[in-house]
């Protein structure tokens, strides 16, 4: 029976907030708040031409960004934003976008800037100008991250917010429903901030708070049906992570044993990780699991390989010739009356996307994620795979969720993440089968601690790297000059920001013991307290 469930994507499904990007480090977040308060929300490049948007949203944020508005090169949102009738809230540079939009001479650099904490005061005006604050006090704390500043109040606007350094701190067009505020509602620091963006949202922008795992994962469902159809099978890569489980749970949920997955070993897996994902996804979930052995074609590959770029992308490359190799035995072994490979699934999560994507071209990309891209030519063109990527829109604790939805035990939702290259990307510098065994041994050590110690889920994701800088120790009595292994483990509800967690130091006493006494050709061990920014959470 065909479903009546609507198959179109999520923004043209549920009620959407747009966050066009000006290059903030908090950007994303302002996307999190808003699907925290179960509105559905996405962002795009400032970039985003109006024409080329295929939805209409409910309304429009404006991010902040490190950019000065009155610069030659500074980034500018398609003018045609402006005339789509729904609400518009500019968040920092934001907020001095839509001043600079209209009059091109009312922002300049301030005298004095403002970082950190600020007391921000509510300028009550009546009216619709008001309903930004509603509900909230007329004294609050925010954080401010800016230098520039307005000079004037755009014509016909109010000022609804000031501070001691920011006379302009909040304002608000007396008709159009057009806000501007200095501050950052989308972080922490800002307490009062959820709120702020909830008044917009919902009360000014009247989005319906529907977003929920539940309506997602039947639309979803619904959609791969309308996709694949009743006879085609999709292949699709597992690494025994909770983002690739969750995908292949979820497909098989949609269209059963004609889904096929494939574990790649790579030669670079954690310790038993082959056999522990067999016995998962076959065992427990019933789906279809092929492990393609590459181990000697990855690491000969690998050989001489020291810039972690080039390491991912021969990775992912060798990926791509299993995968496509996979598929052919697939097809060929296939019932007679089956359909045939024509789909591809990938893991991408939201962060994926927004890490891989800069308005200002890939020469501002952080790195390249494994799963962002889509498929090379030769797989795509002609009658080649078409790649399918169910968790595009989800941010990791949603991904974590959905899997609860799908019946996934709790052990296995809470993994913490695996990256696709694997150890490849632990190993600082080449890849060679020693130090794969070292950070391998290393790894399974700490992680077994941090379970024993019950801080597993505490603990967004953890393991150990191996530094090939090797350091001098006294082991027996004697000199030796062995490796050094790097322990990392964050805190993180997004991926996009991170905290070193806060072991205590006996903890970590005890793991580097173990580790030295027992993972030969180590001789010390150290902690990374690195937070993200500025530090990646994977070293490579």
């Amino acid at each position: 029976m065909a479903s009546t469930v609507p198959v179109e994507e999520p923004h043209k499904v549920f009620d959407t907030i747009l966050t066009l990007d000006f290059g903030s480090q908090y950007s994303h977040l302002i996307t999190r708040r808003l699907r925290e308060l179960q509105i559905y929300s996405e962002m795009l490049p400032c970039t985003q031409k109006l024409a080329d948007l295929s939805w209409k949203p409910k309304g429009i944020i404006f991010s902040g960004g490190p950019y000065s508005v009155y610069d030659k090169d500074a980034p500018h949102v398609d003018p045609a934003f402006f005339e789509l009738g729904v609400p518009i809230l500019g968040i920092c540079y934001g907020l001095q976008e839509i001043a600079w939009h209209e009059s091109k001479t009312n922002v300049i650099a301030g005298s004095e800037r403002e970082y950190g904490h600020a007391g921000v005061k509510a300028q009550r005006c009546g009216g619709q100008v008001d309903r930004l604050f509603d509900g909230l006090e007329d004294e609050m704390t925010v954080w401010m991250s800016h230098g520039d500043r307005l000079s004037q109040l755009p014509e016909s606007f109010r000022v609804i917010a000031t501070t001691s350094n920011s006379p302009y701190a909040g304002i608000a067009h007396e008709t159009k429903n057009m806000y501007g505020i200095q501050f950052h509602p989308e972080v922490t620091h800002t307490p009062r901030g959820t709120k702020l963006l909830e008044n917009f949202s919902v009360g000014i922008c009247k989005a319906k708070r529907e977003w929920s795992m539940e309506d997602f994962m039947v639309q979803e469902i619904a959609r791969i049906r309308s996709l694949v159809g009743e006879k085609d099978q999709v292949l699709g890569a597992v690494s025994g992570g909770v983002d690739s489980t969750v995908a292949a749970a979820l497909m098989k949920e949609a269209i059963g044993d004609r889904f096929h997955a494939v574990l790649v070993d790579n030669g670079v897996m954690r310790l038993n990780e082959c056999a522990i994902v067999k016995e998962t996804l076959e065992g427990h979930l019933g789906i279809n699991l092929t492990v393609a052995n590459g181990t000697e074609q990855f690491l000969s590959g690998l050989k001489g390989v020291t810039e972690p770029e080039a390491k991912r992308k021969f990775i992912g490359g060798k990926f791509i010739d299993m995968f496509e190799a996979e598929a052919e035995k697939i097809e060929v072994g296939a019932a007679k009356d089956a359909g045939k490979v024509k789909w591809f699934l990938q893991g991408t999560l939201y962060p994926d996307v927004i890490e891989s994507i800069s308005f200002k071209g890939p020469s501002a990309t952080i790195k390249t994620h494994h799963n962002v891209g889509g498929l090379p030519k030769r797989m795509t063109e002609g009658q080649g795979l078409k790649l399918i990527e169910p968790l595009r829109e989800l941010f990791k604790d949603e991904v974590r969720d959905l899997g609860r939805k799908l019946g996934i035990n709790h052990e296995l939702v809470m993994r913490h993440p695996f990256p696709g290259p694997g150890i490849a990307i632990r190993i600082l510098g080449e890849v060679t089968p020693e130090r794969v065994e070292i950070a391998r041994k290393a790894d399974h050590i700490f992680i077994s601690m941090i379970r024993e110690a019950g801080l597993y889920d505490q603990i967004s994701q953890a393991f150990a790297a191996l530094d090939p800088s090797k350091a001098v120790g006294v082991m027996g009595d004697k000199r030796v000059y062995q490796y050094i292994i790097i322990l990392r483990a964050v805190q993180t509800t997004d991926f996009m920001t991170a905290k070193a967690f806060p072991f205590p130091f006996d903890f970590l006493d005890q793991v580097s013991t173990r580790i030295v006494n027992e993972v030969d050709g180590v001789c010390r061990v150290v902690y990374d307290c690195t937070s993200k920014p500025p530090g990646t959470i994977e070293l490579e």
